[in-house]
């Protein structure tokens, strides 16, 4: 089960009168209420950092909006509804996270969403890593960190079996050495006209980590209320297509099942030829025909793969053999 309520210490110091023989001696906390961490300033005792499991009820999620507004640029896709969609809505469950609170102030946030996964054959529930915050007040304290830890060890108490995500230059070092991610490879980020030709067969022999879209799942991601996905069926496969640099250059997926947009989408898909693709294939299981890649230096941050088992009977991923999309992570 998900623990209630946990306190932690956060980069700091014991304060005198809270401290006992045994704790002034190894400097170790044993009894609720003995760590506490200071700020600049102040002369009295400061509250206890609580980790706390995320709320999905609205006020929860009005905190999680305003915390979104203190750190990045404004979104909406960090506003209520859209986070009410994410973190409630999706059919592969609830979402897991972790909150670290000081008092009633809201430090930091952490979340992952489910995902169903074909693993080498086998349908797998697993997690995508996705929203994280600190709040500037409380940054530099290892509050993200220690926030992932806590939830990846209640995920694999759940029965998730691993967790996924997408990470960008920066983060990527972060997540490997101090969390024991697997870099994967780097996505490619490519342009081109048309559908992709990919080869179904190498697609089905290569492919070691694939989503399994159903379609209950393949709805809800669609209608992503701040980014609506377009669809259609066309040229023996699914096509689906969101705005990336406006209209006339959408983000492209292809699933290879044809039925799937007419169903899944209530929009048609725009015509521009001009796409975007941002994902993987196995190796060889996609020729990029028509697709050209994007130079390193043009694109905003180069964006990683990464991969952590949470089960002993998960093993890691191999080099080119994912198959990933836009629609497989947040970024539109």
């Amino acid at each position: 089960m998900m623990p209630l309520v946990c306190l932690w210490r956060t980069r700091g110091i014991l304060q005198p009168e809270h401290q006992s023989d045994t704790q002034k001696k190894d400097g170790l906390s044993r009894s609720v209420g003995a760590w506490a961490q200071p700020y600049a300033g102040q002369d009295r005792c400061p509250r206890y950092m609580e980790i706390r499991p995320i709320q999905f009820d609205e006020g929860s999620l009005r905190n999680y909006e305003a915390l979104f507004a203190a750190c990045f640029p404004p979104s909406d896709k960090f506003g209520v509804q859209a986070l009410r969609w994410l973190y409630t809505q999706n059919p592969a469950g609830q979402a897991v996270g972790f909150d670290a609170w000081e008092g009633d102030t809201l430090a930091a946030h952490y979340v992952c969403v489910p995902a169903l996964i074909s693993h080498e054959g086998q349908s797998r529930r697993m997690l995508l890593s996705l929203n994280t915050a600190t709040h500037p007040t409380f940054q530099g304290r290892g509050l993200f960190t220690k926030l992932a830890q806590t939830t990846y060890e209640s995920a694999a108490s759940l029965g998730f079996d691993a967790i996924h995500g997408v990470a960008n230059a920066n983060s990527t070092p972060g997540f490997i050495k101090k969390l024991g991610f697997q870099l994967v490879q780097p996505l490619e980020a490519r342009v081109g006209l048309g559908s992709l030709r990919v080869d179904r067969q190498r697609l089905s022999d290569g492919a070691q980590f694939q989503r399994i879209w159903q379609l209950d799942h393949l709805r809800w991601r669609c209608a992503n209320p701040v980014n609506a996905i377009r669809a259609r069926s066309q040229n023996g496969c699914s096509q689906f297509l969101a705005p990336a640099k406006g209209h006339l250059l959408p983000v492209y997926a292809q699933l290879e099942e044809p039925g799937l947009a007419d169903a899944a989408a209530s929009r048609q898909a725009v015509a521009s030829p001009a796409r975007l693709f941002l994902g993987l294939y196995p190796k060889d299981a996609c020729r990029y025909e028509r697709y050209v890649e994007i130079p390193r230096k043009l694109r905003p941050s180069p964006l990683n793969f990464i991969f952590l088992p949470l089960q002993t009977h998960v093993p890691p991923l191999k080099t080119g053999a994912v198959q990933f999309s836009f629609l497989d992570f947040d970024a539109y």
